[in-house]
């Protein structure tokens, strides 16, 4: 079950898959610029996962530490997910020991693919979703590892590669409305306790 439900989630999680490979290594090469190692982009992609707030977070970590500053900052980039989460409070109820993780990993494309999609049929609605978002994050992850590593080499010109995140956001954006448009229409949460699950 949970094998088909992975498989299943794969085809729908590609277009942010092209924009998180790309974006995350462009934030992969910063780390690697101010001299922190591989793992420290393999740590900040798997426990702070906040896109946008990772390339902040390298200028906070080489600057002197304010607790003030660094409180605003983060609430202005990611305030916006206090309004994903509130919308989201009901499909999560049923996730049970999952629900933390996918609160946890709920990014602005993640949040996209869990309100446009539906599980094909035959598939656990459940962890079809929780393997969109794990996905997601993997994908995010190697991506930060490639662009530190490579980063890392002494040859390596990392003004080439210099992106404007907005430009990268709207390709995955743009390709995932693709995705969707191809497949079965966007349907609506109904109340937890009926037996049809789906979503808005």
């Amino acid at each position: 079950m949970k094998r088909k439900a992975l498989w299943a989630a794969v085809p729908y999680t590609v277009p942010v898959m092209l924009g998180y490979l790309f974006l995350g290594a462009a934030f992969g090469v910063l780390p690697a610029e101010n001299g922190f190692s591989v793992l420290w982009a393999f740590l900040m992609s798997t426990f702070i996962y906040a896109g946008s707030m990772q390339f902040a977070a390298i200028s906070l970590m080489t600057s002197a530490f304010s607790p003030v500053s660094a409180f605003l900052l983060t609430l202005m980039v990611n305030a916006r997910h206090l309004f994903y989460g509130l919308s989201m409070l009901k499909p999560f109820e049923r996730m049970g020991k999952r629900k933390p993780y996918m609160i946890f990993s709920l990014t602005d494309e993640t949040y996209s693919l869990l309100c446009g999609v539906s599980a094909p049929q035959g598939i656990d609605p459940d962890w079809f979703l929780f393997f969109i978002s794990l996905l997601d994050q993997l994908y995010w992850i190697i991506g930060s590892c490639i662009g530190a590593a490579a980063g890392s080499l002494p040859a390596f010109d990392s003004p080439r590669i210099e992106v404007p995140s907005t430009v990268s956001g709207n390709f995955c954006r743009t390709m995932g409305k693709s995705k969707l448009q191809d497949s079965r229409p966007a349907r609506s949460w109904h109340h937890a306790g009926q037996s049809d699950r789906r979503w808005f």
